[in-house]
């Protein structure tokens, strides 16, 4: 399996003797599988089938299912009811014999409703397990064609992901190279903030001084973050490659690219940093948008 998109949409038709179908599958995004299916009334039993061979294929997605089925010829049969025929019978007799009359017509009688119908041939359980049988082969052509397409769209997906992943990893690349991050440029801002501490309090003692300065070069530090962001880089390369669905797994991981983006923004104080900082963001809310599509 490779990775899928959520959204396809596929159809098939089939025929056997003088009945003809139609099927339609469509999917988007979704949490899970929510097989939604519209089946035409005599075909329920089709459902469980339907629901099998769909989750055989699918693992996540809002999928719609129809079925539509029209006869090219209706096979009829005349159907009497004796019953009703001898109850019409008696009545009409007891009427003619009440107020007299001429005999009673055939045409009459077969008029009255029920005594005679129009009903369509019943099928033998053979004839039925045929029909069932090339609906189902029917419908996984269909679920094959939309696989194909999720599969497809999926492809396209990964190689968006991977251009993007390319970008974030620039980014981090750039943000460990920055000169702000210099030991030299850090003692030097350290010195200015600490020189702004000493201006509000003349009696300033040394002890406090240096838990200030390591104060401030810890919240200045993004070694972790930057470490933690090439860890989540390589690990969603590695899913792009796997063979199994990771869309969750993929969405819970750009969650974690997010917190660390927000933390290196939080952190830092150079303008470059945070420049970078912001374009990290950016590119990891584009790749969460692609993510939510992804199976």
């Amino acid at each position: 399996m490779t990775l899928k998109s959520m959204t396809g949409f596929a159809r098939a038709d089939g025929a056997i003797g003088p009945t003809r179908w139609h099927w339609e599958v469509r999917s988007v995004n979704g949490r899970g599988l929510d097989l939604r299916l519209k089946l035409p009334s005599g075909y329920e039993s089709l459902e469980p089938l339907v629901r099998e061979a769909a989750a055989k294929r699918l693992k996540r997605g809002n999928v719609a299912i129809m079925l539509s089925v029209k006869r090219e010829e209706s096979i009829a049969q005349v159907r009497l009811n004796p019953e009703l025929l001898q109850q019409v019978l008696a009545a009409a007799e007891q009427v003619r014999a009440a107020v007299g009359g001429s005999n009673i017509s055939v045409d009459g009688l077969l008029s009255v409703k029920g005594v005679l119908d129009v009903v369509e041939a019943e099928e033998s359980e053979e004839e039925v397990e045929a029909r069932t049988q090339a609906m189902m082969a029917s419908l996984e052509e269909a679920l094959a064609g939309i696989e194909a397409m999720r599969a497809s769209e999926g492809a396209r997906l990964r190689l968006v992901l991977l251009d993007l992943l390319h970008e974030i990893e620039r980014c981090v690349e750039a943000a460990a190279a920055s000169p702000a991050r210099s030991p030299e440029v850090i003692r030097a801002r350290l010195k200015e903030q600490v020189a702004r501490l000493l201006e509000t309090s003349s009696a300033f003692d040394e002890t406090r001084l240096h838990q200030e300065a390591v104060l401030l070069a810890t919240r200045a530090d993004i070694e972790e973050e930057l470490q933690r962001l090439r860890a989540h880089i390589a690990a969603a390369r590695e899913m792009l490659d796997t063979t199994e669905p990771v869309g969750r797994r993929l969405d819970f991981l750009s969650q974690e690219f997010n917190r660390e983006a927000n933390t290196l923004c939080s952190k830092a104080n150079d303008r470059e940093i945070t420049r970078l900082g912001l374009e990290l963001k950016a590119l990891i809310e584009q790749m969460r948008e692609q993510i939510q599509n992804i199976e």
